[in-house]
């Protein structure tokens, strides 16, 4: 893959041998962007689990104290005073039963993040097809699906995300935007870590975490030290 002279002169900055404290790696993620955007950092965290094990799954979410940077849109399928609720709360989208076309057959996805009461998981249940592999379909653990649907929209509000195994046991999750700062994505990285290493299943066996790796989205990675997580 060919890299631009901005990407390469950003791999300079990182030693490739060096395993880097929280904020050091976090300060040289944020000097060695180059984009003429915010860049989005993020986390890439390798497990010493299987996902194909139901009893060896890592998932759930975290709120990050400094937010992603990221405003999320919120869809919730809700009714009656739920519905009124999660409106009031600043839900982007509200409805039930007659979204099902437009998701299913105008491929309506602009939003982020679903959220559903428990009683409308039933309606929800017939997009799993498509809400599935887009990581869109609410679950208990993630927080998604609740009574309490004001709770729910304002911790994604703040900065709530969800992390998850992908097939190869790795987490990929964002932490913030290159204009955050060293500090303030060291504490998000910090929270996320924690949340991690909390959900480690029983059933895990060895070394937890295997590596961990920050970049932003389109520089270079920085290996952590992730001694302190195992």
């Amino acid at each position: 893959m060919k890299r631009g002279k901005s990407y390469i002169e950003s791999t300079k900055l990182i030693d490739a041998t060096k395993l880097y404290d929280v904020e050091e790696a976090m300060d040289v993620v944020t000097k060695a962007a180059h984009a003429k955007f915010d860049e989005t950092v993020e986390v890439h965290v390798k497990l010493g689990v299987d996902s194909r094990h139901a009893d060896q799954q890592v998932r759930g979410a975290v709120v990050l104290p400094h937010g992603t940077g990221k405003s999320t849109r919120v869809l919730v399928f809700a009714k009656n005073a739920k519905a009124d609720e999660a409106q009031a709360a600043g839900a982007d989208f509200v409805g039930g039963e007659e979204l099902i076309p437009k998701i299913q057959n105008e491929n309506w996805f602009d939003y982020d993040v679903v959220v559903a009461t428990p009683d409308m998981m039933g309606v929800v249940g017939r997009l799993g097809r498509v809400l599935g592999p887009k990581g869109l379909m609410p679950n208990p653990k993630a927080g998604t699906v609740t009574m309490d649907v004001a709770k729910a929209i304002a911790e994604i509000k703040a900065g709530k995300i969800e992390y998850r195994l992908d097939k190869t046991n790795i987490i990929h999750c964002p932490v913030g935007k290159v204009s955050f700062g060293p500090e303030k994505l060291a504490e998000n990285f910090n929270t996320l870590m924690g949340a991690i290493i909390k959900a480690r299943p029983s059933a895990a066996k060895g070394q937890y975490v295997r590596s961990c790796t920050v970049a932003s989205t389109m520089g270079p990675g920085v290996k952590v030290n992730q001694a302190k997580f195992m």
